[in-house]
């Protein structure tokens, strides 16, 4: 080939290019411009947000594309020097993260928030790559919970500063339904009983209806776009997951895909209880072996939550004490009748404890919770006499607006994030 033909051919590639990085500024712009700032995530404050490299993982639909586009919007003035893009875009089928990266530092970029990193191949070893070759440049990715990076091909542990951004808290519920914003408690306040700052809560709202709405349809911030067909919304969502981001990210074939679907109807209607993984094995035709990876993957998904009396972590090794789905309103959404009052209630206390705290199963009760404290879950006639004579043990109670006789209302359970 000739050096004229070497010279066009750069030339077209470099046009190319200009044109691309044109088309993603636009659709940046315009998804910043559409992005609204009333109301933010409580990790909105948690990131160090001047590390190089930022990781946000999180279930599909708890809102992490709107938190990078908050603090787009809301953080960096005038967002000239700030992109973001989709790794699902068209464009990086056929073109390297990390030549787009270039480009764009050298057009004078300082920021890129990169979102739905687990649908690009090489994700790990390019944005290791563009973490050391530009330091100049800031990155912000977003990927499934599914995705763990310190297991990846390429060391980012020691690069990355990852954050798991959840659903909704009912205390986040009722700020963005209501515009009604509340402090945070700690579990010490709780457990302490603060009745003046509950009774400062109860003076504003009216937590028990409220609690009964979050429970069916809070916990994803896409309520607001409409309640009427948020169970439908939601039904998609869970297939996504099951159909796209688990086979993406764990190499499994659609036969794999198939069993996991069945496993999961089988827990939905069973939820919460204690599997008997070798018959649970036979009942979704498979080993138990792949069964406990099948149950692995989906809590890693955010579709149910593991309860188990080791504490070194979960991993497909281990198998669950006890089984639940991740919150209660994968209960109304994935089964036919309305959930048994008592397991949403638990599901409920298990969703919002685990954010900040370590729960695992205990020898009496219900949770224990840090490996200190342990708790007993029910309705407003519940007692203490499961946990009798146990220090460090508590009441949650539902149907109660204020603390009394030693049980904690439910509902505060939710305030702690």
């Amino acid at each position: 080939m000739s050096k004229i033909h070497f010279f066009i051919s750069d030339f077209l590639i470099f046009a190319f290019s200009l044109v691309t990085m044109d088309r993603l500024k636009q659709i940046s712009a315009e998804r910043i411009r559409r992005t609204p700032v009333k109301f933010n995530r409580y990790l909105m404050d948690e990131i160090h947000w001047s590390d190089r490299l930022i990781g946000i993982s999180g279930a599909r639909g708890v809102g992490k594309t709107t938190l990078m586009l908050q603090y787009m919007k809301s953080r960096i003035p005038g967002n000239a020097d700030a992109l973001y893009v989709s790794l699902d875009d068209i464009f990086f089928t056929g073109s390297p993260l990390v030549y787009f990266a270039e480009e764009f530092y050298k057009q004078g970029g300082t920021h890129l928030f990169l979102d739905e990193v687990h649908k690009y191949p090489n994700w790990s070893q390019e944005l290791k790559n563009i973490y050391d070759n530009l330091p100049g440049l800031n990155l912000v990715f977003s990927g499934s919970s599914a995705l763990d990076i310190y297991k990846g091909s390429h060391d980012l542990s020691r690069r990355a500063m990852v954050y798991a951004l959840p659903g909704l808290s009912f205390r986040e519920f009722i700020a963005l339904k209501h515009g009604v914003e509340f402090p945070r408690f700690i579990l010490q306040s709780i457990l302490e009983s603060d009745k003046k700052r509950v009774w400062e809560i109860v003076e504003k709202i009216r937590p028990l209806k409220l609690f009964w709405e979050y429970l069916q349809h809070g916990y994803y911030p896409f309520f607001h776009e409409g309640e009427s067909n948020y169970a439908s919304r939601l039904m998609n969502i869970v297939n996504l997951v099951l159909e796209v981001d688990i086979p993406a990210i764990h190499r499994i074939d659609f036969f794999s895909v198939q069993k996991i679907k069945k496993l999961l109807a089988v827990i939905a209607n069973l939820a919460p209880y204690k599997p008997n993984i070798q018959k649970l094995a036979i009942q979704t035709g498979t080993t138990r072996d792949s069964l406990l990876k099948y149950l692995f993957y989906l809590e890693k998904s955010g579709i149910v939550n593991w309860l188990t009396r080791n504490t070194s972590g979960i991993n497909y090794l281990n198998k669950p004490d006890k089984l639940y789905l991740q919150n209660s309103n994968l209960m109304y959404a994935l089964t036919r009748e309305a959930p048994e009052k008592g397991a949403t209630r638990e599901t409920f206390f298990l969703n919002q404890l685990q954010v900040k705290h370590q729960v695992h199963y205990p020898g009496s009760g219900d949770f224990l919770v840090d490996n200190k404290f342990i708790f007993e879950i029910g309705g407003a006639s519940k007692t203490r006499k499961q946990i009798a004579g146990i220090w460090d043990a508590f009441v949650a109670s539902d149907d109660i607006e204020y603390p009394q006789n030693n049980k904690i209302p439910l509902w505060l359970f939710g305030f702690l994030y």
